[in-house]
This record gives structure tokens, C-alpha cells and sequence, in this order.
């Protein structure tokens, strides 16, 4: 039998051999050729993988590591993101010295200017923060997002650059501009106001402990009718904690400029009111403090309306009328809110200006 005739040993291995060659690169083939918009072909008898425009536009968009962030393994459990808003918002960055410096020049330049034109305010009791020694805290009734803006502006000058405002985490700091805004434009903090929260009690402390004031609200958020709501511990336990003193506040006539669900601006005669600062005493708790804290801007509140003899006269009788108004109807507590207060000043013999009190 001779080589290479039918049936010959070497016919048989090569017809066998190409037969794998064969069956091998039809298996390449439709493993090349399964995939969306690829197909080989044989150059120089080598299978030559091609892709297509759309493949090549396809695989672009599915960009892998290192260029792109890796997959995450499927049997390994994700950990939770770390917030970065409400109470977890980073305000640091707005007590650096280049965006002080621009919150001194909106708060010098326009905050002040307006707050003369829209609440004219009147200071009184400015005498009592003579010689008081920094940090402090001021913690004042709360009526209006007109309060902020006016306490800060009638603020000391040695107070008035070193102090942050707590805000509520929930609704200053819920988006991330808000957040930004209010950081840069009042130095706000986020404060937790629904529940005790450690972080934000830790930050006011360690920021008092840095010599930095703080503006607070005990009442937690604006008045809804007017009057004023319950205070809480919030200034009182700072306080105890840290040893600072807290300066009563009352701001008079701010609910009129802009109200709770309100939207319009209105040009109202204002009064800011500063009382004279409280220390805790020895043994006493955060909720007894709070009392007198909130019994002090009461009796502030009080002289607004009257005159400084007659507020401590009542504060010595207990007689003070409540800073949250008469426990009736909502329409009667309506009807014994004061009109918007129109101030009228005289001068006496020797130039000194005296309120004449209000209509």
C-alpha cells in the first residue's frame, strides 16, 4: 500500500488531524462569534478576533479596573454609607480664617445695614455684657428666621465674629446647598432637636471650649401662634457641662417682620434685650436651670412691654406673665398678643433717650 493512497496509514492520520483542526476552529468560531458584535476571522491561517463599531462603543462604556472603581464581591456585605448631612455635616470648614472673613464682610456690610432698615432695632440691657469674659451663650425666645440674622448683628463687636448658631439639623442642613448657605452665611452648627444626640452636643462643647460663642434657642424651633414654647435643656446642660455662663435674650416685634409660614417682609420697630448672665448653681440639674433660663427672658419680655422697675418688680412677686401665654382658646390667645410695635421715643432735659413704651 502506498503512501498517501486511500486507506493508507498517513491518509488516515491527516484526514483525522484536519478533521480536529476542523471541529476546534468552528468551536472558536462560535465562541468568538457568540458574543455581541464580535467575528473572527483567519488571517495567515491564525483565527483573528474582530470587534465591531458598536461592540467597541459598548465595551467603552463598561470601562474596568484599575481605571474604574473595581466590582464589589457579591459574597461580602456592603457597609453602610457614611452620612453626610443633618447632624453629620462637617461645618469646619466654615470657621477657617478666609470664610470668617467673608461672613464679618456680609455681616458688617449687609446684615446690619438691613437690619436697621427692616427692624430698627433697640438694644437695651447691652451694659450687663461689660467685662464679661468669653465664651457665652445667648439663648433667646425664637419667632422668626428674622432672629438669627438681627441677634447676630446686634451683637457686640468682640462677641459678633466669634459665633456659631445652632441650627436645626433637620431643616438647615437636609440639603446639601441649605447646608453650605447657612454654614457660610450665620456660621450655623447642625443640632439634633427631636432627640439627644451626643454628636451634636459634643461639637457645641468642644466649640465653646475653643472660645467660640454660641446663639441658641431653647424653645427647639419658630413659635407657630406667636407665643413662646417650652424651653429645653439644651442651653442649660451646655452649660453646666462646660462652665460658661448663658445671657438671656428676648427679641420683641421680630414675629411681625417675618412670621412662622409667612412670606412677605415687613418693616417693624424691633427690641433686643439682654439680661444679666446666669451660672448654674451647685447641685442644680439641666431641667431646674432651664426654668430660670426661660424665667429670665420672661422677665425681659415683660419689660419690653412695660419698663425695667415694674419686669423686676413681678419677677420679685412671681407674677411674671408666662412667655407662653394664657392657657385659653386659641382665638383668645390670638386676640392678647400685642399689635406690631410701633416705639416712639422722647428726649429728656439732658438728651437722654427714653421709650415711651408701646400701642
Amino acid at each position: 500500500m502506498t503512501s498517501g493512497a486511500p486507506g493508507s496509514p498517513d491518509t488516515t492520520r491527516s484526514g483525522t488531524a484536519n478533521s480536529l483542526r476542523a471541529r476546534r476552529a468552528v468551536r472558536t468560531d462560535a465562541a468568538l462569534g457568540g458574543s455581541s458584535g464580535e467575528h473572527a476571522v483567519r488571517s495567515g491561517g491564525r483565527l483573528v478576533r474582530r470587534l465591531t463599531p458598536a461592540a467597541i462603543l459598548a465595551r467603552a462604556g463598561r470601562v474596568r479596573f484599575p481605571v474604574s472603581a473595581p466590582s464589589w464581591p457579591e459574597s461580602v456585605p456592603r457597609p453602610a454609607p457614611t452620612p453626610e448631612l443633618g447632624v453629620y455635616y462637617d461645618t469646619a470648614w466654615s470657621r477657617r480664617y478666609p470664610v470668617r472673613l467673608a461672613r464679618a464682610v456680609v455681616l458688617d456690610n449687609v446684615a446690619r445695614p438691613l437690619a436697621r432698615v427692616l427692624a430698627s432695632p433697640l438694644i437695651r440691657g447691652d451694659e450687663s455684657l461689660v467685662g464679661l469674659e468669653a465664651p457665652v451663650i445667648f439663648a433667646a425666645n425664637h419667632a422668626s428666621h428674622a432672629d438669627t440674622p438681627l441677634l447676630l448683628s446686634c451683637l457686640p463687636l468682640r462677641f459678633r465674629h466669634r459665633t456659631v448658631v445652632a441650627a436645626a439639623a433637620d431643616y438647615f442642613f437636609d440639603r446639601r446647598w441649605k447646608a453650605d448657605t447657612f454654614s457660610f452665611l450665620l456660621g450655623a452648627i447642625p443640632i439634633e432637636r427631636t432627640k439627644v444626640n451626643r454628636r451634636s452636643a459634643d461639637l457645641a462643647a468642644e466649640l465653646l471650649a475653643d472660645d467660640w460663642n454660641l446663639v441658641i434657642f431653647p424653645e427647639g424651633g419658630r413659635s407657630p401662634d406667636g407665643w413662646a414654647q417650652e424651653f429645653r435643656g439644651g442651653a442649660a446642660y451646655l452649660a453646666s457641662r462646660t462652665g460658661r455662663p448663658v445671657v438671656p435674650v428676648h427679641l420683641d416685634g421680630t414675629r411681625h417682620i417675618l412670621p412662622k409660614g409667612g412670606g412677605t417682609l415687613r418693616r417693624v420697630r424691633t427690641t433686643v434685650t439682654y439680661g444679666t448672665p446666669l451660672w448654674p448653681a451647685e447641685g442644680e440639674d439641666a431641667r431646674r436651670f432651664a426654668e430660670r433660663i426661660e424665667a429670665a427672658v420672661a422677665t425681659l419680655a415683660n419689660e419690653s412691654s412695660t419698663d425695667w422697675w415694674t419686669a423686676r418688680k413681678a419677677a420679685a412677686a412671681g407674677t411674671t406673665p408666662s412667655l407662653q401665654g394664657p392657657d385659653v382658646a386659641p382665638w383668645r390667645r390670638a386676640w392678647a398678643l400685642d399689635p406690631p410695635p410701633e416705639r416712639a421715643e422722647s428726649l429728656d432735659a439732658e438728651g437722654n433717650e427714653w421709650p415711651r413704651g408701646r400701642g
